[in-house]
C-alpha cells in the first residue's frame, strides 16, 4: 500500500525510478516530529511522538516487528525485508522459534557438554594433585574436595560399585552451569554480587559476567589453569619487549607496561606452584 500511494505521487512514475531518492533522513524527521505534535496534529488525532534518538534502522526494526505481530506476519517481513532465510526474519522480529530456537537449543547444549567435560577435567586434575591458581583457587579446591569426599563415603559403604564419570559429572553439573570460559582463565559465576567485572561496570544485579572486562588476577571467582599457562606466558615476553623498547621519558606508560608484566609473571609462577606437587612426585 505504502508503495503504490509513493508511485502515484511520484512526480515521474517511470519504470526503474527510485521512489524516494536520497534525502537527509535527519531533517525529514525533524520536520515529521515537529507537524506531529503541532496543533495541526493534535486536531487530527495524532499520538504525539517522544523525545529520543531515531534512526532508519531502528524504524527498519519497528517495521519488522508491526508486521511480523500479525497473521502470517513473518513470511510477509521476510519476504518485505529481502531476507534469504526465515531465521533472520526470526530475529529481526525478536521471535525465537522455527530454525532460530533449534540453533539456539543445539548451542546451549553442546556449551553445556562442553562445561560438563572442562569441569569433570580439572576435577581429575585436583584428583592427581594438579590444583588450580588465581583468587578462586580455594573455593573450588574446597569444592572438589567436598565432591571427593562424597566419592569415597559412597565408595566405602558399597566397595563392589565402581563410580563412573556419569556419577561424577552429576554431582558437578550444578557447578558446570555457572562456568564461563575466559581468553586466559575460567569464571566461576556463584555470586554476581562478588564478580568485579560487574562492580567496575556498575552493574551488580546481572546475571552472566562480563568476560571482555574481567581482571581475572584480582576478581574472586576467577581461576588459571596449565591450559592457560601459556598465554599468560606469551603476554610477559610481549609486554617485556614493549618495555624493552621505551624511551627513557615515557614513564607514565614504562610504570603501566611494567606492573601489566609483574602480574603476568606472577600468574604464571602461581600456575607452577599450584603443580609442583605432581612434577615433585613423578621426579
Amino acid at each position: 500500500m505504502a508503495g503504490r500511494g509513493l508511485e502515484q505521487l511520484h512526480e515521474g512514475p517511470a519504470e526503474g525510478a527510485l521512489l524516494l531518492g536520497r534525502f537527509a533522513f535527519n531533517i525529514r524527521y525533524q520536520w515529521f516530529k515537529n507537524w506531529v505534535n503541532s496543533d495541526v496534529g493534535q486536531r487530527l488525532g495524532l499520538a504525539p511522538i517522544p523525545d529520543g534518538p531515531v534512526n532508519l534502522r531502528m524504524l527498519r526494526r519497528t517495521l519488522s516487528l508491526e508486521m511480523a505481530y500479525r497473521p502470517g506476519g513473518l513470511l510477509a517481513s521476510k519476504i518485505h525485508l529481502k531476507h534469504i532465510a526465515v531465521a533472520t526474519t526470526e530475529g529481526y522480529a525478536s521471535r525465537p522459534g522455527g530454525a532460530q530456537a533449534e540453533l539456539l537449543s543445539e548451542v546451549n547444549k553442546h556449551e553445556s557438554e562442553r562445561n560438563l567435560q572442562l569441569v569433570l577435567e580439572e576435577f581429575r586434575n585436583y584428583q592427581q594433585g594438579i590444583l588450580p591458581a588465581g583468587p578462586g583457587a580455594r573455593g573450588l579446591t574446597e569444592f572438589f574436595a567436598g565432591i571427593d569426599e562424597k566419592l569415597d563415603s559412597a565408595a566405602a559403604s558399597a566397595p563392589k560399585i565402581q563410580r563412573n564419570d556419569r556419577d561424577v559429572l552429576n554431582l558437578l553439573t550444578k557447578r558446570a552451569k555457572v562456568l564461563h570460559l575466559g581468553p586466559a582463565n575460567y569464571c566461576w559465576f556463584t555470586d554476581p554480587s562478588r564478580a568485579l567485572c560487574l562492580k567496575l561496570a556498575g552493574t551488580p544485579t546481572s546475571d552472566r559476567p562480563l568476560i571482555g572486562m574481567c581482571d581475572s588476577a584480582r576478581c574472586p571467582q576467577a581461576t588459571h589453569h596449565p591450559g592457560h599457562r601459556p598465554v599468560w606466558a606469551e603476554h610477559a615476553d610481549r609486554t617485556k619487549i614493549f618495555i624493552g623498547q621505551l624511551g627513557t621519558t615515557r614513564k607514565s606508560e614504562r610504570t603501566r607496561l611494567q606492573a601489566d608484566f609483574d602480574r603476568a609473571l606472577r600468574v604464571v609462577a602461581e600456575i607452577d606452584a599450584a603443580s609442583a606437587t605432581t612434577d615433585e612426585e613423578s621426579a
